[in-house]
């Protein structure tokens, strides 16, 4: 295989793919990049047997052929190059040969028939989306993927596609994001997977401002197709928990908050909760809500924000990092904050398919 490609082409292939390399693996090739080179281009591969991706550069082939890389090495190699041409050639021994101005380099490789093949989907359900209207979805919901690996079938989000529209999930039991995304596709496509935390946060990674995503479900893989990228993941298997129970049908009190300002108050006050009463309050008293911290062996925090508020007086008392999460997730300027009494759930709104839950924190 030989082959000479522009260094920033060479670099931006292996940095699409070089994040899904797994850093603890017992297989040595999973720690390698497939790089194909034929028809005008290098294609990358990288795979840690739960998710893989793939994508192609424009390269000058001048021996066709293939091997595998480690990825990382060779990544933090290419970074360090001048701006110039990349050569490199593979001997029948799979030792890669690389050069670039004044710069050399000699690489061990593994042969390429040995790095595990991306899944095939046959007969998956083919979906597809406005890649800014996935991205946006991702990045409202993300924040609320649980890390508890007890309860593995939360460790991800769960893509319900149903009546013309894709809902996504995510909860650690403790809160909620939701979100719903307008979507045609037959009554024969509709179906609930769970997609895992690792293969979201590349997805998000490479889905861009404009164009469209190729989702395709099969039985035990989804994968994405977005701007010449290939991404293919495992799903996770179990049952998604009802969400729609934790919802609460509606709220005794609807009140729109500034979402700026109430984001930087919350932050502000946090910085006197502890890590053990980890809670700020939200006391609403007529046309004004004040945010409290009290933590007895370090001191108090008080802030206050004019509100529309006319009925009784009460308090509630949430974790600050969840109220804060969805805050910074979100856009829009207003935020519609629905509560009942210090018990119930708080639910945050905006005026697009939003919504979140967050259980209130008890206080003695």
């Amino acid at each position: 295989m030989k082959f000479s490609v522009a260094k920033d082409k060479l670099l931006e292939g292996l940095q699409t793919v070089q994040n899904v390399v797994s850093t603890r693996t017992t297989l040595p090739i999973l720690s390698n990049v497939l790089i194909r080179a034929e028809d005008g281009a290098l294609h990358f591969t990288t795979n840690d047997l739960d998710v893989g991706m793939s994508c192609s550069v424009e390269a000058k082939i001048e021996k066709p052929g293939g091997t595998t890389i480690p990825a990382r090495r060779l990544a933090g190699i290419v970074k360090e190059l001048p701006a110039s041409e990349v050569n490199v050639e593979v001997d029948g021994k799979n030792v890669a040969s690389l050069s670039c101005g004044p710069s050399f380099f000699k690489m061990h490789c593994l042969p390429e028939d040995e790095f595990p093949a991306l899944p095939k989907l046959d007969k998956a359900k083919a979906f597809t989306l406005h890649q800014k209207a996935l991205k946006e979805a991702l990045r409202k919901t993300s924040y609320g993927i649980s890390t508890d690996e007890t309860r593995y079938v939360l460790n991800g989000i769960l893509f319900s596609f149903k009546e013309n529209k894709l809902t996504l999930v995510a909860t650690d039991g403790r809160r909620l994001a939701l979100v719903d995304i307008e979507s045609e596709f037959p009554r024969s496509n509709e179906v609930d997977v769970v997609i895992p935390a690792k293969c979201i946060t590349e997805l998000q990674r490479i889905l861009g401002e404009e164009g469209d995503v190729k989702l395709a479900v099969g039985e035990n893989h989804v994968s994405f197709e977005a701007g010449g990228k290939l991404l293919v993941s495992k799903l996770i298997e179990g049952n998604y928990p009802n969400y729609r129970q934790v919802i609460p049908a509606e709220s005794r009190e609807r009140i729109t908050i500034e979402r700026e300002l109430f984001l930087n108050a919350v932050r502000r006050v946090s910085l006197l909760s502890s890590d053990k009463s980890n809670s700020v309050k939200l006391i609403f008293t007529k046309n004004n809500l004040e945010i409290a911290a009290n933590t007895p062996d370090i001191g108090e925090a008080h802030e206050s924000l004019a509100i529309s508020y006319k009925t009784k007086d009460f308090s509630v008392a949430f974790n600050p990092t969840f109220l804060m999460d969805p805050l910074r997730a979100l856009t829009e300027d207003e935020i519609h904050l629905e509560v009942s009494d210090e018990m119930s759930p708080g639910v945050i709104k905006v005026n697009t398919p939003f919504l979140y839950v967050l259980m209130p924190m008890r206080i003695s």
